[in-house]
């Protein structure tokens, strides 16, 4: 039996493969079945682990496996000893004589790594506090299918440095699509992030200008200011304020120009209305497209 097939990382991954994983997602999304089965995934079961509260993630994860003929079994933060009396290594290898994947959804990006490495079935990175791969599969998928092939455009992530823009980062080296990233100075994605993109030849740039990043840029990308577990409210919202994704700078970007938020959004923070519900906005084409990136993420895993 050869090693499982871990969804962990972008930049973890040939680029080869996460073009296939859209693909199956996209052929998922026209209702049409990659390998011609009705219910390809009947007879398994996925295991979702959620230390954190999730409703796209749930959701979508949890319908996915369904539509593809297979089975869950949901695990809130209480419902499990995992990190608390047994050890992530030892609830890796239970789960694994149980279910055939495992999707977790934590805090902490060691402890992914650490079930990854000890279980014997794919496990599937829901989001951590390091990153959140799935999101922008899905985010990729939703703007291939308004303005088609990512390689060559220009994204422009407006704010904090967090998980999500470190998959962004990922995702433009691996796609080949120029990013750039306006984040207050108190706010920035990890160095080591950056510094990878560099050494890998990635067009990402980091700064503090919102204007100029957003500068006809083909897709302007936001998140919240405050996220789960941040205890500074008060600071983070002050040093964000200049980075409202507003009308005037959608207008700056390219005509055509998308708006994604990965969703919850907090409105009149670091978004308008007028833009989340404006012509620019993809979102709920966005937080649908997690359902058919992750069936195409679980066909990959399980195949």
């Amino acid at each position: 039996m050869g090693s499982p097939r871990h969804f962990l990382d972008l930049n973890g991954m040939e680029a080869g493969v996460l073009q296939d994983i859209l693909v199956l997602g996209a052929t998922y999304r026209r209702g049409e079945s990659p390998s011609g089965k009705e219910r390809p995934l009947k007879g398994k079961t996925l295991a979702l682990i959620f230390e954190k509260p999730s409703t796209r993630t749930r959701v979508s994860f949890e319908v996915g496996m369904k539509q593809l003929g297979g089975d869950v079994v949901v695990l809130g933060h209480t419902d499990t000893q995992l990190g608390r009396g047994e050890t992530i290594a030892d609830t890796a290898r239970v789960l694994s004589r149980y279910v055939d994947a495992i999707m977790i959804r934590t805090d902490s990006h060691e402890k992914l790594l650490d079930l990854a490495g000890h279980a014997s079935v794919p496990v599937i990175n829901g989001l951590t506090d390091y990153s959140h791969p799935c999101q922008i599969m899905a985010d990729l998928m939703t703007f291939e299918e308004h303005r088609g092939p990512v390689a060559g455009k220009v994204f422009a992530w407006i704010g904090d440095g967090n998980n999500v823009a470190v998959s962004w980062i990922h995702a433009a080296v691996k796609f080949a699509f120029t990013l750039r990233l306006a984040c207050p100075e108190s706010l920035p994605p990890p160095q080591e992030v950056l510094d990878w993109a560099g050494a890998q030849g990635g067009a990402v740039s980091f700064g503090n200008d919102a204007a100029a990043a957003a500068a006809a840029a083909d897709c302007v990308i936001t998140d919240t200011w405050v996220s789960m577990g941040d205890k500074d409210e008060k600071a983070r919202r002050a040093a964000l304020a200049p980075f409202q994704v507003d009308e005037s700078l959608m207008k700056s970007a390219a005509k055509q120009a998308l708006f994604m938020h990965c969703l919850p959004a907090h409105r009149g923070e670091e978004v308008t209305d007028g833009v989340i519900d404006g012509p620019w906005s993809v979102v709920w084409d966005e937080a649908e497209n997690r359902l058919h990136a992750q069936k195409g993420i679980l066909s990959w895993c399980l195949q």
